[in-house]
């Protein structure tokens, strides 16, 4: 399963959209490039499974 979600890039400040696997973990970490400036955020990803939610803070890679 996937939840659709978003995060600012921590160098232009746009909102990306992005989805994340839930069958990776409650907590992941990975790097995706900004849609908009294309530099690299590494993702801090925190799933809430009882409500299908999950919160991502990027910083720079």
């Amino acid at each position: 399963m996937e939840i659709e979600t978003t995060f600012v890039c921590a160098f232009c400040f746009q909102v990306n959209d992005t989805l994340v696997d839930v069958s990776a973990g409650r907590r992941q970490e990975y790097t995706e490039d900004c849609h908009v400036c294309c530099r690299p955020n590494f993702l801090h990803v925190t799933i809430d499974p009882s409500l299908e939610e999950a919160s991502v803070e990027a910083t720079p890679a």
